[in-house]
């Protein structure tokens, strides 16, 4: 089955996810205000169009990946004008849930279908095909979408109605940050009383600590070979995207009335590293942030 899509934004994560929609077969007309990307993207196989409107002209699918809920609007709202009726919208960004329930709005009022369908698993997922989306939206709509999101990701969960994809995602990471600078404080503080890390981890790792920030990416190098402290804190996921995440999951609890105290101070902590200028370091090295608290 194949379809022809339109792909806006071919940045670190859009561009591999547009390669693999390439590579299933798809024909992939692409824009991304970035000249780097587009070559990147053209080498993939990607058709690069001259604007985003050329490039979602007669397409079946149009997919956006961009950075904040505001592009997103900005993009959608020029996109559901050229768009051909029951074209299927689907933002693979990360934003908040009211730019989303915006998003899925403007396209209804076009006679458009449309998810909103966040994305886990970083640029080495996205390289590798491995995503896995959180989906909001109608069942029409995912029923549409899911053999496309199967050439770009490994797991595919329908979270509920529009804007619950954003909701998922934003909860998860909220998790993901908390747990990461639990698990760095935990290794601080062994650091303090003399434990090697590695003994810390033989035992955590098989016992009730035990968390992905921990078994997949583990902050100090040597135990996990894989995880980014080996590589000097090269990302993996970005320290500056970690942080916008969090953000996200405070004005979603202060819009819903949520309490959510691990959150908000997981996301002072990350605010403080970006501001020290570590922003594009990955997120578990918020574990340097920490060693300094008390210096």
């Amino acid at each position: 089955m194949s379809a022809r899509i339109a792909f806006i934004g071919l940045g670190n994560m859009g561009g591999p996810m547009a390669a693999n929609l390439v590579k299933a077969g798809f024909a992939v007309a692409g824009f991304d205000l970035s000249e780097t990307s587009r070559e990147q993207a053209r080498a993939a196989g990607v058709t690069i169009a001259e604007t985003a409107e050329d490039a979602a002209a007669g397409a079946e699918m149009i997919v956006t990946m961009l950075p904040a809920g505001r592009h997103v609007l900005a993009v959608w709202g020029s996109l559901v004008t050229v768009a051909k009726p029951e074209t299927l919208m689907i933002d693979c960004s990360t934003i908040d849930v009211e730019s989303a329930r915006k998003a899925h709005a403007l396209a209804a009022d076009h006679r458009l279908h449309s998810i909103d369908a966040p994305v886990s698993g970083g640029t080495g997922g996205a390289s590798a095909g491995t995503l896995t989306f959180m989906v909001g939206g109608t069942s029409e709509a995912f029923a549409k979408a899911e053999f496309v999101l199967q050439a770009m990701g490994k797991k595919i969960v329908h979270c509920g109605n529009p804007g619950s994809g954003q909701a998922a995602k934003i909860c998860n990471n909220m998790i993901l940050g908390i747990s990461m600078t639990a698990v760095a404080e935990a290794f601080v503080l062994a650091e303090k009383l003399g434990l090697s890390h590695q003994a810390l981890f033989d035992v955590a790792s098989t016992s009730s600590g035990q968390c992905w920030s921990l078994t997949s990416y583990c902050p100090v190098p040597g135990p996990v070979p894989a995880s980014p402290a080996n590589n000097d804190y090269r990302p993996g996921f970005a320290a500056a995207l970690m942080l916008k995440d969090l953000k996200l999951s405070q004005e979603a609890a202060e819009a819903s009335g949520a309490a959510t105290p691990l959150g908000a101070h997981a996301a002072a902590l990350y605010e403080a590293f970006d501001k020290d200028g570590n922003g594009s370091q990955d997120f578990s090295a918020i574990i340097k942030h920490i060693r300094h608290l008390k210096d």
